[in-house]
């Protein structure tokens, strides 16, 4: 068996490590151009993770140029000078790797998962397009199609796609949270070449992005090669936008429905909740985990099982650098309305805010959440993105990895029943109701 077939085989198994009590060992340095550096070596498996976050989303774009972000996901893949357009994931996977990307409303993350001996392709290839990436007509048109078709797979033509959408646009009426990664077809379709240009001068630089290395290499030659393809990168000189806007507090339940080509009909609750470095998530997303996570969890219990009502119930509350929303979604069974869904939650979410969990579900709350922070060390690309993460959104706590479990063992069952009635109340709720469309 020869490399490539070596680490296709273990990328097949998802990349799981061993995982150990002691915390994950890392070191960090920046660059004079501003770039930040973090190393995790792990000498296990023959492999290694090379991962750029830069720190741009969609709440940093324009109002009228929404969806830059996410179109920069693809225009990164374009090549560059020394790239041939098409190429870049052609080169990665001959060498034996494989790579993705994603964008959110906050970050836009690149990463490669190479065989060991490839570390110093990886490093080459995500200094090129942070140098010097071919923005140009051709590759804004061949992308604009690309984003044009994913936008009607995944959205305007997937069941339940523009929910989160809707859901969004009534959270939110001044934040750039009002709009989703995808942002507008319209934008991107008016917006000039200049403009492409000017936002990858703005964003793509090494002073508003967080280099990750996790896995399998030797130090002294990745701070050799890193100095060599990244210190050779100019700092951004334009002032990169952050915004300071402070949404005003619901001061009552927004109802609205949307009619879509569905069978089933959904019911969605959101409730605006802190951002992900205020004291309170921790609490808020235990109480999400308490009422949806698992056969056991309270909706899924009364409302699947018991009441057989909803043919699914999930409530999650995503990780926002600013107050997002926390959501409750539900599918109802044939035949019943979204008004029997909406009381069944109401009457748990009474429950959770008069009562304190019992002692059972609170040490189970804690084991599944113990387990998923555990997971989060079983691959190397989520290592190396937790890492990155963690100081680029946690002021600059790289180290939160090996503390966060620390930080739910704090939350009480009070600190729970608390934030239920100061987040999950009803003067702080979106109703959603997602109908079949009748003809």
């Amino acid at each position: 068996m020869n490399l490539k077939q070596t680490f296709l085989l273990l990328s097949s198994f998802c990349l799981l490590l061993p995982v150990f009590a002691q915390d994950l060992q890392f070191e960090e340095f920046d660059l004079d151009n501003g770039l930040h550096v973090i190393l995790h070596q792990d000498n296990t498996l023959p492999i290694t993770a090379v991962s750029v976050l830069y720190h741009v989303g969609s709440k940093n774009e324009d109002p009228q140029r929404t969806g830059f972000a996410h179109f920069f996901e693809h225009l990164m893949f374009e090549g560059s000078p020394n790239i041939e357009r098409g190429d870049y994931m052609k080169i990665v996977q001959g060498a034996g790797g494989e790579l993705n990307a994603y964008t959110s409303f906050d970050r836009t993350y690149y990463y490669e998962i190479l065989p060991s001996n490839e570390l110093e392709l990886g490093l080459w290839m995500e200094s090129e397009r942070m140098l010097q990436l071919k923005v140009d007509s051709i590759g804004v048109e061949t992308q604009r199609q690309v984003v044009k078709e994913e936008r009607r797979m995944r959205y305007d033509n997937r069941p339940y796609g523009r929910v989160s959408e809707e859901v969004y646009k009534l959270a939110f009426k001044t934040h750039p949270y009002r709009w989703t990664p995808i942002g507008s077809l319209e934008y991107i379709n008016k917006a000039a070449l200049g403009e492409f240009m000017d936002f990858y001068k703005t964003f793509y630089v090494p002073n508003n992005a967080t280099l990750t290395i996790a896995g399998d290499f030797d130090v002294v030659k990745a701070k050799d090669w890193i100095k060599k393809y990244f210190g050779r990168i100019p700092k951004g000189t334009k002032t990169i936008p952050r915004p300071v806007i402070k949404e005003a507090a619901m001061t009552g339940e927004i109802r609205d429905t949307m009619y879509d080509k569905i069978q089933l009909p959904m019911l969605v609750h959101a409730y605006r909740i802190p951002e992900m470095t205020h004291p309170d998530f921790y609490a808020v997303d235990l109480l999400t985990t308490v009422l949806s996570d698992g056969e056991s969890s309270r909706l899924y219990k009364k409302m699947v099982d018991e009441t057989e009502k909803a043919t699914s119930v999930f409530a999650y509350s995503p990780e926002m650098e600013q107050p997002g929303i926390a959501f409750i979604q539900s599918i109802a069974q044939t035949g019943v309305s979204l008004n029997t869904l909406d009381s069944l939650i109401n009457v748990e979410l009474d429950r959770v805010q008069n009562e304190l969990i019992s002692q059972e579900e609170y040490i189970a709350i804690m084991n599944k959440t113990e387990n998923q922070l555990v997971s989060v060390r079983g691959s190397l690309a989520s290592i190396a993105g937790t890492l990155a993460g963690d100081y680029v959104f946690h002021n600059k706590n790289t180290g939160l990895i090996n503390k966060k479990m620390e930080a739910y063992r704090k939350v009480t069952k009070e600190d729970i029943q608390r934030v239920a009635k100061l987040y999950f109340k009803k003067e702080n709720r979106i109703n959603f109701f997602v109908l079949p469309k009748t003809n």
